[in-house]
């Protein structure tokens, strides 16, 4: 033997010593759990949006304008014969009596992929961002009072926060990136926030809700996603979504061209503006929520390599 062995002889010698490895430290980044700081942001923004808009003199009067024009208010709207005011006409879902048949055919459809998929966990957490969702906007429209500050007409006292028309979609795709396949997560995403732009865009342009009304109703959704991403079990939680850089480029400039033909209006070009900017904004809301938030989990959760 020589005098100075070699480092594979002495990695192999029986006793010899061995550095042991260090404990993982449980503080650090790569063992923090799924965050809940996302659904409380959300719900903060929520009450956040109620509380200046609602229930301040000055949110009142900013937004009292863009609500109820009239019949030839909604008219003007370049949607409106796709909005099913129109007699005879079908309308956009879930715009209208469509409502009720959209939650209905959404709330299958999650059914069937968790049936399908065998993915309990994730199944009954869609199911409950959506009904939850839906659900806590009745509970708060119904309960939560908008007081009249500024001496506003009678057809202007109407609570509809948050929208009805628009945490459907917004609820309905956070619902289905739960239950589907990770590598179609991006994709069916992309084409709930271009429903969803249309859909808010169309409700602010018409008339029917103002824009604080709208993203209230997204902030809802998200939050009720957010709540159950965070309770769901680390291997059931939703993972990392690989898709393309130039999908988050295309997805967000389709919902931005969505908005602005859904909430073109011929008569005024800032409320056209208005509507297609609180539009995009939820639609961007939903895309990070459902795509970009579970990925920056995932890469917070993996495992150190060293």
């Amino acid at each position: 033997m020589t005098q100075h062995d070699s480092p594979s002889l002495a990695a192999h010698r029986p006793g010899a010593s061995r550095q042991a490895p260090e404990a993982p430290d449980d503080t650090s980044p790569s063992c923090t759990t799924r965050p809940w700081m996302p659904a409380l942001l959300y719900t903060l923004g929520f009450l956040t949006v109620y509380l200046l808009a609602i229930c301040t003199p000055w949110g009142q009067r900013a937004e009292n304008p863009w609500f109820y024009l009239g019949i030839q208010g909604g008219e003007a709207a370049w949607i409106y014969p796709l909005s099913g005011s129109v007699y005879g006409s079908t309308p956009l879902p879930p715009l209208e009596l469509s409502a009720k048949p959209t939650v209905m055919v959404g709330l299958a459809v999650i059914v069937l992929l968790t049936l399908v998929r065998r993915c309990w966990r994730q199944g009954f957490a869609a199911l409950g961002v959506a009904i939850l969702a839906i659900g806590a906007k009745e509970v708060f429209k119904s309960t939560v009072p908008r007081p009249d500050l500024v001496g506003a007409p009678e057809n202007l006292l109407d609570q509809g926060f948050p929208s009805g028309h628009t945490v459907i979609p917004a609820a309905l795709t956070l619902a289905a990136v739960l239950v589907v396949s990770p590598r179609i997560r991006p994709y069916v995403a992309t084409a709930g926030v271009l429903w969803l732009a249309c859909i808010a865009a169309a409700t602010a342009t018409m008339g029917g809700h103002r824009p604080s009304e709208v993203l209230g109703a997204t902030l809802l959704a998200c939050a009720c996603y957010g709540l159950a991403t965070w309770l769901l079990p680390s291997a059931a939680a939703p993972g990392a979504t690989r898709s393309p850089r130039a999908l988050h480029v295309i997805a967000l400039a389709l919902a931005l061209i969505v908005a602005l033909v859904s909430g073109a209006r011929p008569d005024t070009l800032t409320r056209s503006l208005v509507s297609a900017a609180t539009a995009f904004i939820c639609a961007a809301l939903v895309w990070y929520a459902a795509v970009g938030q579970p990925a920056r989990t995932a890469r917070r959760t993996r495992p150190a390599l060293d």
